[in-house]
């Protein structure tokens, strides 16, 4: 994609979705914090599906540390790696309890530090929960930015660094939100849907997928 293209890019990108977030639901910073460690390998419906009924009753560290790992299962056990997750979320607890007092911390490397958070979770915390100009990159935003060409990389954190030199203002903060949901629900892994894509002419991928029933130009002319 042309550098000039990019603030064109993400300007009809959040011209279809003026308001992006997470489908993750929480009622605050902590119980984001756990939903996006849940979500791991896992999709946020899945996530949301099993944690509606968690955080209706556990909604802060000390009290998820007082249901305890084998209660936290019981709520999670339809997550996939439940076991190792209800672990990890019992440890984070605890150690925001006796570190932080219990908030969940706004630095990168305390919140990496955490059981269970990595890079990514962490920029997605840091971005929905504070405000931060992070690029959290998944598999749907690993997939648009090299199929574009937003940001080609052939490891995620290459594309994350990518997305924070080549993303102007005033998309940066909601940069990786509208990538997530443009790989979601149009660029899809398998077959994007390129006929009703409102970026389909800045995007580098060949050949458009054609609307469903249509013949490709390529095959057609062959004919």
């Amino acid at each position: 994609m042309k550098k000039k293209d990019i603030p064109e890019f993400y300007r009809l990108l959040a011209e279809r979705t003026p308001n992006p977030e997470t489908e993750l639901e929480s009622v605050n910073d902590y119980t984001l914090l756990v939903a996006v460690v849940l979500s791991a390998q896992a999709t946020d419906a899945g996530v949301n599906l099993a944690t509606r009924d968690l955080f209706a009753k556990v909604r802060t560290p000390q009290a998820m540390v007082e249901l305890g790992e084998e209660g936290l299962k019981q709520h999670i056990k339809t997550i996939g790696l439940f076991n190792t997750k209800a672990k990890n979320v019992i440890a984070l607890s605890r150690i925001l309890v006796d570190q932080y007092g219990g908030e969940v911390p706004q630095d990168r490397d305390a919140l990496e530090a955490l059981p269970g958070v990595g890079r990514k979770t962490a920029n997605v915390v840091m971005n929905t929960a504070f405000g931060h100009e992070t690029f959290a990159v998944d598999t749907h935003v690993f997939r648009v930015a090299n199929r574009t060409g937003l940001a080609a990389g052939k490891t995620v954190l290459e594309v994350e660094k990518k997305l924070d030199k080549v993303t102007p203002q005033p998309y940066r903060r909601d940069a990786h939100h509208l990538l997530i949901l443009h790989g979601r629900y149009v660029c899809k892994a398998r077959k994007p849907e390129c006929w009703r894509c409102v970026v389909a002419h800045l995007c580098r991928y060949q050949p458009k997928t054609p609307p469903p029933g249509t013949v490709p130009a390529r095959l057609a002319k062959k004919g």
